[in-house]
């Protein structure tokens, strides 16, 4: 591996370490602040708006900077921020410090989408990215649930401080190992890079990126509640469930990476969703059998993060503009309206009473308008995408 994506891959680490770890100590914070799961629900919520406001803007805001000297400021502000919860008192400024923490996220990614598809060889583009994004399933795989653990056995507060620590070691990284770039050439006034926005594929990706994602996080926003109340798995064993449910997503990235560099994005991206619907309702039915359980958590992460090259490359590819940056960073941030959506829409059943496996239905939902969606865009582009 080229030193210089596996320095993307370190932000997608500490990325995916504040992103989805909270996930795992809902009950942790909010026992710790006193409120119910699903107002620690919105923690993830208020993140994931974080990046959808803080991606298009920072990204026009740093356009000036050469790629490498953006994604190590991006960086900066990252650990500064998630610095922020170490010391947040109270419920209300956590939730504020989520949401400034969120701010660099998808700038991060959609600027390291282009960087990498450059130091990408020919034709690998697909798995260049899914390289960078291996990060994100590497903290799942280990991150998430060492921060699990240590939220679990000594404090949240001090699985923030170990992201921060994740973010000092990127910069340094970033300076090391990556290859200057120079800064884009023909720059414009930043209202000409919104033109992107007249061309129709923007808005099948945004809406695309917007949902289909969201069966992800209706699903593991409540996982940890799902694996305790209806599993029966005792909460000590929540760390290893993550360690799981990570070793699913870090698999499905890298198959995902493969399809998309072998057969059309657009159809990977339909029969990828269609296996998302079929774990989602297969956890619905079975989660009373703790075996069970465990064997889908496998499966749902392979299947609900195999989606993410296949959806990137198809972004980078469907929309053409000088403004590619811009173009990239519109994927992490409506990824995170996903994030936002599933998560908020999947604890409206719990709070109504229809229990822990209700979010499965929101994600069958969320995954089969996606498949609409791409089925649309493919039948739109037919000749480049079909």
């Amino acid at each position: 591996m080229k030193k210089s994506l596996l320095a993307l891959a370190l932000g997608g680490l500490g990325i995916g370490v504040t992103e989805f770890t909270i996930m795992g100590m809902l009950p942790d914070v909010a026992r710790d602040l006193n409120v119910t799961i699903p107002a620690a629900g919105y923690l993830i919520s208020a993140y994931a708006l974080g990046v959808v406001i803080g991606a298009p803007f920072l990204v026009i805001g740093l356009d000036k900077l050469s790629p490498v000297k953006t994604l190590i400021v991006l960086m900066v502000l990252f650990t500064v921020f998630n610095g922020f919860s170490i010391i947040a008192p109270d419920y209300e400024l956590l939730l504020v410090s989520r949401f400034v923490s969120g701010l660099p996220h998808g700038a991060f990614f959609g600027v390291g989408s282009v960087v990498a598809s450059r130091l990408a060889d020919e034709g690998r583009e697909a798995r260049a990215v899914a390289i960078m994004f291996s990060g994100l399933t590497v903290a799942n795989l280990l991150g998430v649930p060492l921060g699990t653990y240590i939220g679990h056995h000594y404090s949240w507060r001090y699985t923030f401080l170990l992201i921060a620590l994740i973010g000092l070691v990127t910069i340094l990284a970033l300076k090391l190992w990556m290859p200057e770039m120079p800064p884009r050439k023909n720059r414009r006034s930043p209202l000409k890079d919104l033109e992107i926005f007249k061309q129709g594929n923007v808005w099948f990706m945004i809406l695309l990126f917007s949902v289909a994602p969201g069966a992800l996080f209706a699903w593991i926003s409540y996982i940890a509640p799902l694996m305790t109340e209806v599993s029966g798995i005792s909460e000590k064993h929540l760390p290893y469930i993550m360690i799981l449910a990570g070793l699913g997503m870090f698999a499905g990235n890298l198959i995902g990476g493969k399809l998309s560099d072998t057969f059309s994005p657009a159809a990977t991206v339909m029969v990828i969703l269609g296996f998302q619907i079929i774990c989602m309702i297969l956890i619905y039915y079975t989660s009373f059998n703790p075996w069970a359980s465990l064997g889908l958590t496998f499966l749902t992460g392979l299947a609900t993060f195999a989606i993410v090259p296949p959806l990137t490359v198809l972004l980078l590819h469907s929309v053409k503009s000088e403004a590619e940056m811009l173009v990239a960073s519109l994927g992490p941030a409506c990824f995170n309206i996903a994030n936002a959506l599933g998560a908020f829409l999947g604890g409206l059943p719990i709070a109504m009473g229809y229990g822990y496996t209700s979010p499965e239905w929101v994600g069958v939902v969320m995954a089969a308008t996606g498949m609409i969606i791409a089925l649309l865009f493919a039948r739109k582009n037919k000749r480049q995408y079909s």
